[in-house]
């Protein structure tokens, strides 16, 4: 490296070692930022107000170690500006970086006592040490030097007098072996080979990639080259695999321009284990050796492939486990070819953090504290992962299942252990699938998270620890045809598992990050009104993909008699630059979402319920809407039938489906509301109100004071009376068969692998309508029109046919923005504005609201939070079911939902 540049890990612990008056803290200042300083001066003054307060330098070094720790928990460069002369100092630190698996650096700035003398007595603080001091600190440096490297320090950079350290101009941060994240792939990922180099064949092959033997003509070459398959953005075009909305889930390269994309090629990633028990390591070792040289795989080792590597490095191993066998495959190859993959295997990286830190590739695994981190703890755990130090009947090591405490976000696929199926298991695979013991060589295909599985020819090797032989059998047996659909229905079977929901992740304070907005925050107190909902009356955690966000009114109306007018709405959209909107009928019923599967075997698949039915229908709470047992039973396969009919489990190639729908009538779920409050206001209005003005009607007659205006007003609140009572029963009507429901969806939200917030409001309503008339009886199809807002002609169409909807007693209408997410001016919009009608608002309001008075109070209200919380509401719902769909844990879809069902409990009008 030149003099003028310092090379330091990028994720590392750095501690500046010099005497008082080194230049330590004019050196960091120099060559780091700020904020990742860490001086004991600096901690000193803050716990006593004097930075030359020795008295306080054991609070000052307790404060500074904690800094330290809560920066290397987040993954910081840390920089520790003290003298650290002494061991004893330094021990705590480099306990701390190894506690966090971050690299310990040393940076001794060696400088004659003279120089440390000088400037220690020029210091404008004017804390004068004597020399005897500064010549201990010189003569415990030198003791340091001797032993640093014994202490753990890994990089030693010794900068000897004040010309050296004058001279680095530059810090070179270097990338960690293990930091990959620029890859984005996609990649295959593969299970342990161990030798089975027949299968290793098929199953690259059926993945793409194109094998090919070479001659061998110079002693490095391997005899073996392998094409990898291109991408293929026909089948993809302008999908976003972060954003899981349409489609399959494919990668983006970050920079691909224009006439590139064909050039992109998917690349395989080796799980390790490549050697022992199976028949043909030197030829495996050969094909993934001549894949990395090529750039077509990574590779990270296996405990195996270790014990192999010590081996040929000479050192004492037991040939057990499968290495005898390896050893004897290998006696005849030549020379070169053992140097050849003893370098190979000294090469390789513990683990691998690939695209963004959103996927971790480890042989045994990885818990997320040690992702992109670099120790030996580190690379023993992605080796052999964490044994309880028990040995089991088998004589094996009992292992800790690290995976069922997962609560990473980053993707961790994994091999080591075998089992006969892979399992999603919190955000985790493995896919060791036992092929040398007579089972499959599985690969994941990321980001598509598909599975491809060829059987093993034979058992080559009997476990020590027996396999669940039947699985292992029927699905030889299943793929034995080669058939894709067979495979493809056996990969299917692999489901997504999930530990047990952890109130911990749902209890506090909590910061959501979500796609649309940066983060949404969920505060204490409405989390535990949330838990109270979930606990008591939702339905299963596993059927809640989704919550609808509340919908805010439109700002207050000026015309007479009215508080909501559609003007309000369109202008609102027009100032924040959208063109065109969608006006839909808003419907009298009750807000549904509703989770269907072809059949029951279709939840149990995708959602892991199993008894429960092809569906459910629930509220924006998570209740379940239906109580009769038979009745959803006939709801939910007459609306199958209708899907089934309308051909859409074909045409969007699924077999499950997740609506946004108005279940009709309101008083299907309302029906205790109205009895009670709606009906019970309108019957006593209406049995006293006529009394009163009886009474009253005569005192006018004998022309007491003021009874003629009390009579004017309680006739004007029976007639409202009356008005009120006609209005809610235009909501209900008697529901007791399934003929007596309709249902009115107005947004396909998802299917199997995709989610269509991406598409436009018309094409939610063109593709609705057309499942409406495979049932007419059951579904109903929601009247909208696009309006351009621009048009003065469709504007004031619009507002025409609003007027002409409320007079006829319908509720109003809502009006959305063209696109599913909205954006313009200042960011994010409101998803939809719902504009109410007069006498709609009589049932809200109460049955006086219109009169003298009660109308102007009612025109100050505040619609800024309700819209707030619907961004917020709107954000999480489609951040939880994009996760879903993308198959992340259940626990990161419940986090989601559960913020909206918390963020409802805030304090916003329920009026609005």
């Amino acid at each position: 490296m030149p003099q003028d540049t310092l090379k330091v890990p990028e994720l590392a612990l750095i501690l500046l070692i010099g005497s008082t008056g080194a230049g330590k803290s004019t050196f960091a200042r120099r060559l780091f930022k700020a904020t990742e300083i860490v001086s004991s001066d600096a901690c000193r003054g803050m716990v006593a107000d004097d930075e030359n307060d020795q008295s306080a330098s054991q609070d000052a070094f307790e404060l500074l170690h904690y800094l330290v720790a809560k920066r290397l928990k987040r993954g910081l460069l840390t920089v520790v500006d003290a003298t650290n002369v002494q061991e004893s100092s330094r021990k705590a630190l480099v306990a701390l970086a190894r506690q966090y698996h971050v690299l310990p650096v040393a940076v001794v700035l060696d400088v004659p006592d003279a120089v440390a003398q000088r400037r220690n007595d020029q210091r404008p603080e004017r804390r004068h040490l004597g020399r005897h001091v500064i010549a201990g600190h010189r003569q415990q440096l030198r003791r340091s030097l001797r032993t640093l490297k014994q202490e753990g320090f890994r990089h030693i950079h010794h900068l000897r007098g004040v010309e050296e350290i004058d001279a680095v101009q530059t810090v070179l941060r270097d990338r960690l072996y293990n930091n990959r994240q620029q890859e984005t792939g996609p990649f295959d990922i593969i299970g342990d080979v161990h030798g089975c180099y027949h299968e290793l064949c098929t199953l690259l092959e059926q993945l793409g990639y194109q094998i090919t033997e070479e001659p061998i003509t110079d002693v490095r070459d391997l005899g073996v080259r392998v094409v990898a398959p291109l991408v293929d953005y026909q089948t993809s075009e302008g999908l976003d695999r972060n954003l899981a909305t349409t489609g399959s889930l494919v990668p983006t390269t970050a920079v691909i321009g224009e006439g590139e994309a064909e050039n992109v090629r998917r690349k395989a990633v080796f799980l390790g284990d490549l050697v022992d028990r199976g028949p043909a390591s030197p030829q495996v070792l050969r094909l993934v050796m001549s894949m990395v040289r090529d750039g077509t795989a990574l590779c990270v080792p296996g405990n195996h492939d270790i014990k192999l590597l010590r081996h040929l490095n000479g050192k004492k191993v037991t040939a057990n486990h499968g290495l005898a066998e390896t050893l004897a495959q290998l006696a005849p190859e030549p020379e070169a070819f053992k140097s050849q993959v003893r370098q190979f295997l000294d090469g390789l990286v513990s683990h691998y953090v690939l695209d963004g830190g959103k996927l971790v590739v480890a042989h045994a695994g990885l818990t997320e504290d040690m992702h992109g981190r670099g120790s030996g703890a580190v690379r023993a755990f992605a080796l052999f992962g964490e044994s309880t130090g028990e040995i089991d009947e088998f004589g094996l090591p009992v292992r800790y299942e690290w995976a069922r405490e997962y609560r990473g976000r980053a993707v961790v696929a994994f091999g080591h252990t075998p089992v006969p199926d892979p399992e999603w298991l919190n955000n985790t695979i493995d896919l060791d699938t036992g092929c040398v013991f007579g089972g499959r060589l599985t690969a994941l295909r990321y980001p598509e998270r598909e599975l491809v599985t060829v059987p093993a020819a034979q058992v080559y090797c009997e476990p020590v620890r027996p396999l669940n032989h039947k699985l292992l059998a029927d699905s030889s047996q299943l793929l034995a045809s080669s058939s894709k659909d067979q495979n493809e229905k056996l990969t299917a079977n692999s489901s997504q598992l999930e530990a047990e929901l952890d109130i911990r992740d749902v209890t506090g304070k909590q910061f959501i990050e979500t796609r649309l907005m940066r983060g949404v925050t969920i505060r204490e107190e409405n989390a535990v009104a949330a838990l109270e909902v979930m606990s008591r009356f939702a339905l299963h955690p596993k059927w809640l993909l989704y919550l609808p966000p509340t919908m805010s009114p439109t700002e207050t109306s000026a015309l007479p008699d009215l508080l909501e007018h559609p003007a309000e709405a369109l202008d609102y959209y027009r100032r924040l630059g959208v063109e065109r909107v969608v006006c839909e009928e808003k419907h009298m019923g009750s807000r549904v979402v509703v989770v269907l599967g072809k059949d029951e075997a279709a939840i149990t698949r995708r959602l892991g319920l199993t008894g429960e039915g092809i569906g459910k229908c629930y509220t924006r709470t998570g209740r379940n809407f239906f109580t009769d047992a038979a009745l959803e039973t006939a709801f939910m396969a007459r609306l199958r039938d209708a899907l089934t009919t309308a051909g859409f489990w074909e045409k969007f190639d699924t077999d499950w489906v997740c609506l946004d729908a108005e279940l009709l009538p309101w008083s299907a779920k309302a029906q205790e509301l109205v009895k009670n409050q709606y009906a019970a206001v309108a019957a006593a209005a209406n049995f006293a109100l006529p009394q009163a003005e009886a009474t009253l009607a005569e005192a006018a007659a004998r022309g007491l004071t003021g009874a003629a205006e009390l009579l004017a007003r309680t006739s004007a609140r029976r007639e409202a009376a009356t008005d009120y009572a006609e209005a809610y029963r235009r909501y209900c009507w008697p529901v007791q068969s399934l003929s007596d429901l309709k249902l009115a969806p107005f947004h396909l939200l998802a299917t199997e692998g995709r989610t269509y917030f991406e598409r436009d409001h018309a094409w939610h309503m063109e593709t609705l309508r057309g499942l409406a008339l495979a049932d007419p009886g059951l579904l109903r199809a929601t009247p909208y029109r696009v309006v351009a807002l621009n048009n003065p002609a469709e504007t004031d169409a619009a507002i025409t046919w609003w007027t002409d909807l409320t007079a006829a007693g319908g509720e109003g209408m809502v009006v959305k923005p063209y696109d599913f997410v909205p954006a313009g001016k200042g960011g994010l919009l409101q998803p939809a504005l719902k504009c109410r009608g007069r006498e709609y608002l009589r049932i809200i309001y109460g049955p006086d609201y219109l009169l003298p008075g009660n109308l102007e109070r009612l025109r100050q209200r505040n619609v800024k939070a309700k819209r707030n919380l619907a961004l917020r509401e709107f954000a999480l719902g489609v951040e939880g079911l994009e996760r879903f769909v993308a198959r992340e844990p259940l626990r990161r879809v419940h986090q989601c939902v559960f913020g909206v069902l918390a963020l409802e409990s805030e304090a916003v009008d329920p009026r609005l």
